[in-house]
């Protein structure tokens, strides 16, 4: 099983700033499609089958962005693929933002064709204050 572990949570005050990070280095084919979602950090649960979450940004395998409206212009997400890592880099943090954030790493031989495999992290918890 590969481990993915996110990084760099914490609690701000509105209007800070966190970066948060993704890694599975235990990763051996090419890191394709790299995605943040976001749920209630009252609860613990992360990747529950079925368990409702918001998607916040993914990186596509060609580098293209897209962002959930709400954080657009506030967030950026970015990756090193060849070391399996994707960052999240939060500004202007709002109370609204507090949440535990999950990524989710997609993986192939071959991004453009075949199946992928995707794993996925336990989360970090960002608490924003007002």
């Amino acid at each position: 099983q590969v481990q993915v572990t996110e990084s760099g949570g914490g609690s701000v005050q509105a209007g800070g700033s966190l970066r948060l990070s993704c890694t599975a280095p235990e990763i051996t084919s090419n890191s394709c499609t790299m995605d943040w979602y976001r749920h209630p950090s009252e609860d613990e649960r992360a990747w529950v089958p079925g368990y409702e979450r918001d998607w916040v940004a993914s990186l596509s395998v060609d580098g293209g962005t897209t962002y959930l409206p709400s954080v657009e212009g506030r967030f950026v997400i970015s990756g090193d693929k060849p070391k399996h890592t994707v960052y999240l880099q939060m500004n202007n943090l709002k109370p609204d933002d507090t949440a535990m954030y999950s990524c989710k790493i997609c993986v192939a031989n071959d991004c453009y064709s075949g199946p992928q495999d995707c794993y996925y992290g336990q989360g970090t918890r960002v608490t924003v204050s007002s």
